[in-house]
């Protein structure tokens, strides 16, 4: 059994209980209202918690898995709605870097998405943790494209296209989501290495509320397939 401990976040019930679903060895702990689920998985010592959804309870949970749970490494798992034409549902996106879209300090001479006194708003996520998953990729998802880009999280659902529209022209984001760059900033300083793994199950246009309920499921099958894999190349790795 590797020494390394991955925290895996998800923001919803039904992809963490089917990774919990996986676990041997389950021992739960109840902190901050969230539940964390230790245990092994592909020779790996995880711990998968829900985080909820948004960026508070996002970077709460990454705290937690820091701090009471040392872990070596933390991935976010999920769905987003894509932000370039090519970007399909059912693709997935891994993160290059994260940053949070609704951070606006404009007042203050800031630019969109500028996180004052902080040496960076674009937290980069692990090039090892992209290698392993693109690997994994193209193992158990061969029929799936996957594209490597920045990730953009805001307390916000995003579901027309004008929004969709200034997103691309000041982030250039491949997705937006509500999770992942809080995650990202609470890795960085705590000096985790991180990786968000971002199944498509929208266009984040006026299309989104047709398209959501029937590719949220194919999208959790799909992650929890892949996080599987990840975790089964990491414990035959010496990397992260």
């Amino acid at each position: 059994m590797s020494e390394k401990r991955i925290g895996i976040i998800g923001a919803m019930d039904e992809e963490v209980s089917k990774l919990k679903d996986c676990l041997e060895h389950m021992q739960v702990t109840t902190v901050a209202a969230m539940d964390f689920y230790e245990g092994s998985m592909s020779g790996m010592n995880v711990v998968i918690v829900r985080s909820g959804i948004g960026k508070v309870n996002a970077a709460i949970c990454a705290q937690i898995l820091a701090d009471r749970f040392g872990v070596t490494a933390i991935i976010n798992t999920g769905i987003a709605g894509s932000l370039k034409n090519e970007i399909n549902i059912g693709d997935i996106v891994l993160s290059a870097d994260a940053i949070q879209h609704d951070m606006d300090a404009a007042a203050f001479g800031y630019e969109p998405g500028v996180i004052p006194q902080m040496e960076t708003s674009d937290f980069q996520a692990s090039r090892e943790l992209i290698t392993i998953a693109e690997n994994s990729c193209k193992r158990v998802l061969k029929d799936i494209s996957v594209f490597c880009g920045r990730v953009l999280s805001g307390d916000q659902f995003i579901s027309d296209k004008q929004k969709k529209d200034w997103l691309t022209e000041n982030f250039a984001g491949y997705c937006t989501e509500m999770e992942g760059a809080a995650i990202a900033q609470a890795a960085y300083l705590n000096g985790i290495p991180f990786l968000i793994i971002r199944a498509i199950s929208d266009k984040a246009d006026d299309s989104a509320h047709m398209d959501y309920p029937a590719f949220e499921a194919m999208a959790i099958e799909n992650s929890v397939l892949l996080m599987k894999e990840i975790l089964k190349e990491m414990n035959e790795s010496s990397m992260v």
